[in-house]
């Protein structure tokens, strides 16, 4: 029956678990469960209490840090419940110690959050007192007075509060009695006292049980035996100096060191007053490890090592027992109270840890948490804790022990690429200690270095005619950052060449910069122009450059030199007159030779290849003017044949000839043109003008001819006739050769004037043209007349009364006695449209 109340009492104190959340300053929380729990047990919803959302606990990475050794309790992520990972241990966790937390830091990332907790480990009753040894000997002298005490074994309980050691109980006998002292909250010893005499004749042994029972619910007990033997009589015990010692130590002290020499004394003569020492059985066995006890001198030193973190304070039971047949001891308490050193150093924790941190990042971002701690107290566990060297980081106190790094500048990946940041913790004790922790942060990189040319601009010269594809320049930029925010790619910004799209003139490789003509350069088209350039890298935002690259094109001797003046007139021979009187030195004509090309390449000299007469003239080399070396002879030629070439200074030199043919007159006209003014070299304009209106004139005229066919054809309809001549059109057209033979590009300008008829010259039209070619072809039109007012029209050739050539008038009177009036600025054959009626 007793069994199953105590198995009932067990399960009540094991089934609820006590939980008492409390919410404290700086986010902390409290749990309260009991020791030996099974792997499992439900602590605490903590995201709950935190107020977190349990969706958000994976990706925040939430976990919990424990300053124990084990992990005893973990965090189930799905549902935010704290559970019991491994079995506690109260007594091992806490060893004696009246309270027993375990501190848990709750880290939250993505944003940083920080949280306290602690779990009070409460103790149940898993231990029943226990002695040392099962059973105990005294030996007590029968003439021993009453009341004489007699200590016993302690018993030892590691359970705490009302589970620990509450009293002892002795067995029922007529001969002793049992008092029981309690010296502090965990130190309870008992002592016999002697209630009645002893006889050993009358009884030699007593056998008597000692229990020790716990406070716990239900109680749990443990027994020792005790044999008490009888024996004679030893009038005197030995007496120590003072019951109670109080001794103070650093901590850390060397094996050997003296604490204290104990001190009894026995008024009893021989082996009655030799007194031994040790230790009672009251000493607690970590208390054997640590110190020993001289057994003749009494004393106590030293044997373990002595750690203020783990114990601050010692008791020691000695007793002093002499030797004398029937001894009995006495009993002193030896207090050994431990001061605390500074043979701690602080410990460097890293906790949380962002790496890489974005170059971009802004001051006061967060790289990492930290604690430091430090196993000492007082001024020896105080820390300081700081970054070594000049790093754009600095740290900041977070709460109690913890510190956060963050940043203090601007990084730039570019000039560090990895920080090594250093950080030292130093305590304030004497001396002072200190430890380190080396953290390496990365810095990541971001697209923040536009591409860079390594010079601004280009200067590249490419010869005229050169290969399509060829390339012609490479251009370079760097970026110095990192993947693809450095990968760059080149290409030509969009402009106009001579109304051309640039990309029809160069293209460019993408990849290298390379630079290739698409297309063979003129220098005489084309002598330079300009290419912006433009660098992209490949980042999230682009950024990019330009550079101007600035291309010259070199001539080559590709032009060989044009002779314009004189023009050849038959084929290519070019016809000048010269004066028979004139003198030497006398200007005859001026070759003129123009070349496109440049520089030396177009600088132009003459020479006389061949002459009908070399010595009658001279020829300039630069100039090109042909004089007379002297006056003509009797016996000269009339007519001087001469080949002038006209070379370039061009690498192969380029040449043209001209053949000119000159004849020696009697007289000149008046008015002489120029030979020494350079011509104006043609344009493409002038040309293009001249042909619009030379075939502007030859429509017209076609359009004379038509309408007279029509004319005629529809009067011989109505039986009309014509007279004169037969019913058909001409027109007058011109035609000139060049020196090639081909027909002259230049059509003629022609003029057309209608005059009222008169008696001398009725109804005239007059054609007037500049620059005339030699040569004409008249076609004749001819108008059947109706009634008297029919008109015919013809085309005769023309020959002025004076022989200028340049600026002179034809004129000619109409039947009416108007004028009707030519003029010819080239041509030697003016000619005449006359309009007479039938």
């Amino acid at each position: 029956m007793a069994h199953s109340d105590r198995s009932r009492r067990v399960d009540w104190l094991l089934l609820p678990v006590v939980l008492s959340v409390l919410e404290l300053a700086c986010g902390q929380i409290r749990y309260s469960i009991p020791e030996e729990l099974k792997h499992g047990a439900f602590v605490g919803n903590i995201a709950d209490d935190l107020g977190l959302n349990v969706a958000e606990l994976s990706a925040r990475r939430f976990r919990i840090v424990s300053s124990a050794r084990e992990h005893y309790l973990e965090v189930n992520l799905e549902n935010g419940i704290l559970f019991v990972n491994e079995k506690i241990d109260r007594e091992q966790l806490c060893g004696l110690s009246p309270t027993c937390f375990l501190n848990l830091e709750v880290v939250i990332e993505n944003p940083l959050e920080l949280y306290q907790a602690e779990i009070e480990i409460m103790d149940v009753n898993d231990n029943s007192p226990s002695f040392p040894n099962g059973q105990v000997k005294l030996e007590i002298t029968e003439s021993a007075a009453p009341g004489a005490r007699f200590p016993l074994e302690s018993a030892q309980d590691p359970d705490v509060g009302t589970n620990s050691l509450r009293t002892y109980r002795l067995t029922p006998n007529e001969h002793f009695l049992l008092d029981v002292q309690t010296r502090s909250e965990r130190s309870k010893f008992a002592e016999l006292i002697l209630e009645k005499p002893l006889d050993r004749e009358q009884q030699a042994l007593h056998r008597l049980v000692l229990t020790a029972v716990d406070g716990g619910m239900p109680e749990k007990s443990g027994t020792v035996r005790i044999t008490v033997s009888v024996l004679d009589a030893n009038d005197n015990i030995p007496v120590f100096d003072q019951t109670v010692y109080t001794v103070r130590l650093t901590e850390n002290a060397a094996r050997g060191t003296l604490v204290i020499q104990l001190n009894a004394t026995d008024l009893d003569e021989g082996s009655n007053g030799r007194i031994v020492y040790s230790f009672s059985n009251h000493a607690h066995e970590r208390v054997r490890e640590l110190f020993t006890v001289d057994p003749q001198t009494g004393e106590v030193r030293v044997k373990g090592v002595l750690d203020y973190e783990e114990a601050p304070v010692h008791e020691i039971f000695v007793q002093a027992k002499d030797m004398g047949p029937n001894a009995v001891a006495a009993h002193c308490n030896l207090i050994v109270e431990i001061a605390d050193a500074n043979d701690n150093s602080p410990e460097v924790i890293l906790t949380s840890l962002s790496t890489p941190v974005p170059e971009d990042a802004p001051p006061g971002t967060v790289i990492a948490l930290i604690s430091v701690t430090d196993r000492d107290t007082g001024a020896n566990g105080k820390v300081n804790c700081q970054i070594s060297g000049s790093l754009p980081f600095k740290l900041l106190p977070s709460f109690k022990k913890y510190y956060t790094l963050v940043t203090d500048d601007r990084l730039d990946r570019e000039t560090v690429p990895e920080y090594n940041i250093t950080v030292v913790a130093r305590d304030t004790g004497t001396p002072p200690l200190s430890s380190s922790k080396t953290i390496t942060v990365r810095v990541s990189d971001v697209n923040d270095n536009a591409p860079r040319f390594t010079q601004p601009s280009y200067t590249v010269y490419v010869t005229e005619n050169n290969a399509p594809g060829a390339s012609i320049c490479s251009v370079t930029a760097v970026d110095p950052d990192l993947n693809q925010n450095s990968y760059l790619f080149y290409s030509i910004r969009e402009n106009q060449i001579q109304g051309m799209s640039i990309s029809t003139y160069v293209s460019i490789n993408s990849d290298n910069g390379n630079v290739y003509a698409l297309r063979s350069f003129d220098y005489e088209q084309l002598k330079n122009f300009q290419i912006q350039i433009q660098a992209q890298d490949a980042g999230f935002t682009p950024l990019s450059s330009n550079a101007t690259v600035n291309v010259f094109i070199l001539d080559q001797n590709d032009n060989g030199p044009v002779i314009v003046s004189p023009l050849p007139r038959n084929g290519s021979v070019a016809a000048e007159t010269v004066p028979r009187s004139a003198d030497a030195g006398y200007l005859v004509v001026k070759v003129t030779a123009v070349d496109a090309d440049a520089g030396q390449n177009a600088r132009v000299s003459y020479r006389l290849l061949r002459a009908t007469d070399r010595g009658l003239f001279n020829l300039e080399m630069d100039t090109g003017e042909i004089r007379m070396a002297r006056r003509f002879g009797d016996r000269d030629s009339p007519q001087q044949r001469l080949i002038v070439q006209a070379k370039d200074n061009g690498q192969p030199p380029l040449s043209a000839t001209v053949t000119i043919v000159l004849t020696a007159v009697d007289s000149v006209p008046e008015v002489k043109p120029d030979l020494t003014r350079e011509p104006e070299p043609h344009s493409d304009l002038t040309l293009y003008l001249i042909i619009s209106l030379g075939f502007i004139s030859f429509l017209f005229l076609v359009a004379i001819v038509v309408l007279a066919v029509i004319r005629c054809h529809r009067d011989r309809i109505h039986g009309y006739g014509c007279p004169l001549i037969p019913c058909c059109s001409s027109t007058c057209l011109a035609r000139r050769r060049n020196n090639s033979g081909e027909m002259f590009k230049k059509p003629n300008n022609v003029n057309l004037q209608l005059a009222p008829g008169n008696k001398a010259a009725p109804n005239g039209a007059e054609v007037g043209g500049s620059r005339l070619p030699s040569q004409a072809y008249c076609y004749k039109v001819c108008l059947t007349p109706e009634s008297a007012k029919s008109d015919f029209m013809f085309l005769k050739p023309y020959t002025p009364r004076n022989n200028n050539v340049e600026n002179s008038d034809s004129r000619a009177t109409g039947r009416n006695g108007q004028t009707v009036k030519g003029r010819s600025e080239v041509s030697r054959h003016p000619f005449q449209l006359n309009v007479n009626r039938l």
